[in-house]
């Protein structure tokens, strides 16, 4: 099992001339730590389930450029971006220059967006949900597209492509892996078996996350999709505390983290992506490499 890093707030102590030097520091002390990922949400906005829309918010792709620049081995992704945000054509291209100059390390994470806040405060175009969902799958065969070297036009029902040309094409192979998020049973779930490297579910509980990968389960049968071939990922937040400190409510020992992550292998998680509430603190790294010692010795359900 693998353990990755969401940074989802930037909100620190030094204010905005301070992000730079503790972003960098943060995603270093992830990759020395032995972590295999780290990822960023892709809002414009802070978000109101981790603080006030004015809260320092960072462009996501831009970020893991910078990031990108920094580091050598961890992978690189937003976990994730809104399929409204941006032309699908632009975003491809986007992803493919991440994964190009950080040596083949990108994730393409995407969903159907979520957030009206911000796109209406940006003037961003906000489609009901149903459309919303409609451009996901349109983005989604855009981006095979693109990533397969097929230059032939695509017209869909709200896109159009003259010439989807990707030049120079991305170093993963066959393609930066594709990560959808959502847990939606009927249309996201389905989706990810149809096109997507791995699916993304919030830690709702083992049982919880069962019951969703084996409705994924259902969906890759139908479409002759590989179950076993598509990485199963959870989020969740992870307070690390010594054995015998102070505790506040959600903080955990390795131990505890341990059997926690141990719990979600069990029904067949793969990459587990936890936020660390004291980020930019250089002493919430101290028990991480511990840690990720340990999960790497978790042998995930189904593996």
């Amino acid at each position: 099992m693998r353990l990755g890093l969401q940074i989802p707030d930037f909100t620190w102590p030094g204010g905005p001339a301070a992000l730079g030097p503790k972003l960098r520091r943060i995603a270093t002390d992830a990759e020395a730590s032995g972590m295999a990922s780290v990822w960023v949400m892709d809002h414009f906005f802070q978000i109101s389930m981790v603080g006030p829309a004015e809260n320092d918010m960072l462009e996501g792709w831009a970020t893991l450029a910078h990031l990108a620049a920094v580091t050598e081995k961890v992978t690189l992704g937003t976990m994730v971006t809104g399929v409204t945000y941006r032309h699908p054509g632009v975003l491809v291209k986007t992803a493919t220059t991440l994964d190009v100059l950080s040596g083949g390390r990108a994730w393409f994470g995407v969903g159907a967006a979520w957030n009206e806040e911000e796109h209406v405060g940006l003037g961003v175009p906000y489609p009901p949900l149903a459309e919303r969902f409609e451009r996901l799958e349109e983005t989604l065969r855009i981006a095979h597209r693109m990533w397969s070297g097929d230059e032939s036009p695509y017209e869909g029902e709200h896109y159009s492509l003259a010439r989807p040309l990707n030049s120079p094409p991305a170093l993963s192979s066959p393609h930066p892996k594709i990560l959808i998020g959502g847990t939606g049973e009927k249309k996201t779930l389905r989706m990810v078996a149809e096109y997507a490297d791995a699916c993304n579910i919030f830690e709702m509980g083992p049982d919880a996350v069962r019951a969703k990968l084996d409705v994924l389960r259902g969906h890759c049968e139908r479409l002759g999709r590989d179950y076993d071939a598509i990485e199963k990922t959870s989020l969740g937040r992870l307070d690390l505390v010594r054995p015998g400190a102070e505790r506040v409510e959600g903080s955990q020992t390795v131990e505890e983290a341990v059997d926690r992550f141990a719990a979600y292998a069990a029904v067949g998680v793969d990459h587990a992506i936890v936020s660390l509430p004291r980020v930019s603190d250089p002493a919430a790294w101290e028990l991480v490499p511990d840690l990720v010692a340990a999960v790497e010795k978790i042998t995930p359900a189904g593996r």
